[in-house]
């Protein structure tokens, strides 16, 4: 591949790194399943290592959220916000620490989601600034792909065609 010439300036060496890591195109369902798989194993991972420190599980949400957020493919970036939080929930459940059956584990989790509200506030904000950015980014590189197109259809010198009224077919008298 050669160079374009022009004013094309080398890439910083961040952005190099950044290339090189894998750029997966998750759908909707990809994604929420990616976040829910990632923040369980992180999870039971806080749980066993740092005693189920929610600091840990929160800032390594933060991360999930954007990786989710940055992989999913275009088609599906509204699912991102939305799949975040509920993989929040599905990791909680290791750390939220609760006892006596089925219904002391929901409570926990219940309990662990509405103080842990901010790190899951965050998290979703985070990815639905990410998706946002993206989808900006996409609708302008079609609105300049579209103008381009229309630039090439038509010869620079000459003026576009009036627009001409569109033509009926005369109409036939119904028949009873």
């Amino acid at each position: 591949m050669s160079r374009p010439t022009g004013r094309a300036r080398p890439a910083a060496p961040a952005v190099l790194a950044l290339r090189r890591l894998p750029n997966p195109r998750l759908t909707g369902i990809g994604a929420g399943l990616f976040a829910a798989a990632v923040m369980f194993v992180i999870g039971c991972a806080d749980w066993l290592l740092f005693d189920a420190s929610s600091a840990v599980f929160g800032v390594l949400f933060l991360p999930v959220s954007a990786l989710t957020a940055l992989w999913v493919r275009p088609a599906d970036l509204v699912t991102a916000p939305i799949s975040v939080p509920i993989a929040f929930a599905v990791g909680i459940i290791p750390i939220s620490g609760g006892t006596g059956g089925f219904g002391g584990q929901a409570m926990a989790v219940v309990t662990a989601l509405a103080v842990h509200a901010g790190w899951l506030y965050g998290g979703t904000l985070v990815a639905g600034l990410i998706a946002t950015v993206r989808k900006v980014r996409l609708m302008r590189a079609r609105q300049r792909r579209m103008l381009l197109a229309a630039q090439t259809a038509r010869p620079a010198g000459q003026p576009s065609p009036a627009p001409r009224a569109p033509q009926r077919a005369p109409r036939r008298p119904s028949q009873r």
